[in-house]
């Protein structure tokens, strides 16, 4: 038993969506593509289940986020695989691959077998268990890295209010829960070992903002130590976090968020590894020519930081390079090696900040830390590598962009100290080329429009699913 395909993605989260769509524009014929993933539901946009699934009014719900709208594009809902003719492999497990064969094996024993593949397994979260610590499965400790693990972290929530949660972790994840839990009138005490809230990408004088908002709204922080065990009821059910200083904390539900781990198991000792990730090169290929990586599990030269390899865990790199390697695979003649320059971002509360580059060397912090508009330059070697803005347009997001894109060479440090944003703005006035790659967030669109005057100012920033304006993530 088997089939046969020229195309196969083998993963279905927002890269496939992205490839999908990049494949149906290059020409793809009527049953050359196929999608095969363990979800039972076609491809969506990850960042609405921290965001917009978790409101307690007028959530976030397919088929209102399959992908590619997040980007302000087509929406792909299964009936427009079934109009292109791309089969969606639903609800399926690999649990082999054999790139010298070009073959996968599913759980069910289905053999099948392709002429090139694109691997877009994304990531895992990690559980409490790879830490010595039990009891994940405990009916009200949550992960987020899915549309079950979401609706089942709704379940609790709704079964929480005005309770207490703990949140365990200080990253994106928890950062994002975290203020989604405060929405749902649920009081929230965050866990982390750092110093400071999302330690890999803010100062402590960036990170002392946010947390000061989120202890505004009620949010307790202890940090430095982390989770040993829990304590349950007869039923199973946890009902105190003890922490390793010792410290218990009474909860009504923990939600968990330490991290990812790239899915890389299915080609360990056939391709090429690095950075816990598959080894790409510019055009996505693997070490094996007939395979591409893409999303959370591509290790990729980014040419900013001269080519050193990284592997970045954001929806956006997701997507650029989904579309990057279709373009190596149908165009290989047309498509220079990728050309990346690394952004991230966050809405929570009234809050919404973006990043760009990276986050090394000498940090010169400008703006307003009161009134909420603030932001950052990295220096290295005397050029700017990274800049970070809180509560920008944009222009001002556009101009940061620039700047890092360029590597803008900085002369006078105390010129930059003291112009601020307007160091950038001036600096961005020069027009980059078409080919730059550089990524600027855009308005989204209003699925939902009458939701918008109802939801509360604390959660807006949570309802860009329903904002007024389009807004590209």
């Amino acid at each position: 038993m088997g089939r046969a395909f020229v195309y196969v993605i083998l993963g279905g989260g927002v890269a496939a969506g992205y490839a999908a769509l990049e494949f149906s524009r290059r020409g793809v014929g009527p049953g050359e593509l196929c999608i095969i993933s363990e979800e039972t539901v076609a491809p969506y946009e990850r960042p609405a289940l921290s965001k917009g699934f978790l409101l307690p009014e007028a959530p976030a719900r397919l088929p209102a986020f399959h992908t590619c709208v997040g980007a302000n594009d087509e929406r792909l809902t299964p009936d427009w695989y079934k109009e292109h003719g791309i089969e969606l492999v639903l609800g399926t497990r690999v649990k082999s691959a054999d790139v010298r064969r070009k073959t996968l094996i599913t759980a069910m024993g289905e053999t099948i077998s392709y002429e090139v593949l694109i691997v877009a397994t994304g990531a895992r979260a990690l559980k409490l268990e790879e830490f010595g610590v039990k009891g994940s499965d405990a009916v009200n400790v949550c992960y987020l890295r899915n549309l079950a693990d979401a609706s089942r972290l709704v379940n609790v929530m709704q079964s929480c209010n005005d309770g207490n949660a703990v949140v365990i972790g200080g990253g994106y994840i928890g950062m994002e829960c975290a203020a989604a839990l405060v929405t749902n009138r649920i009081k929230v005490t965050m866990v982390f070992p750092e110093a400071h809230c999302m330690a890999r990408l803010f100062t402590p004088k960036i990170a002392d903002f946010y947390e000061g908002q989120y202890e505004s709204k009620g949010v307790n922080f202890i940090k430095g130590t982390v989770l040993t065990s829990f304590e349950n009821d007869s039923e199973g059910k946890v009902t105190a976090v003890i922490l390793k200083d010792g410290t218990r904390v009474p909860t009504d539900m923990v939600v968990v968020g330490i991290g990812i781990r790239a899915n890389t198991a299915l080609f360990d000792g056939q391709l090429a590894i690095e950075k816990g990730g598959i080894k790409v090169n510019g055009r996505m290929q693997t070490s094996n020519s007939s395979v591409y990586g893409v999303g959370d599990v591509a290790a990729f030269p980014v040419k900013l930081f001269g080519s050193d390899i990284r592997r970045l865990e954001h929806v956006d790199s997701a997507r650029k390079t989904a579309k990057h390697a279709v373009a190596g695979i149908m165009a290989p003649e047309k498509t220079a090696d990728f050309d990346y320059l690394p952004f991230f971002y966050s809405r929570v509360f009234s809050f919404s900040w973006q990043f760009y580059g990276d986050n090394v060397g000498q940090v010169i912090h400008y703006g307003d830390f009161l009134g909420g508009k603030f932001g950052a330059y990295w220096l290295d070697k005397g050029r700017i590598i990274g800049a970070f803005l809180e509560g920008g347009n944009r222009e001002e997001y556009e101009a940061i962009a620039k700047v890092v894109k360029r590597k803008t060479t900085i002369k006078d440090v105390s010129e930059v100290e003291r112009r601020g944003l307007d160091y950038a703005l001036r600096s961005s006035q020069q027009v980059l080329p078409e080919s730059s790659g550089m990524i600027v967030e855009r308005p989204m669109c209003n699925w939902h429009a009458a939701a918008g005057v109802a939801v509360a100012i604390s959660i807006s920033a949570f309802a860009f699913w329903y904002g007024r304006r389009r807004r590209r993530w």
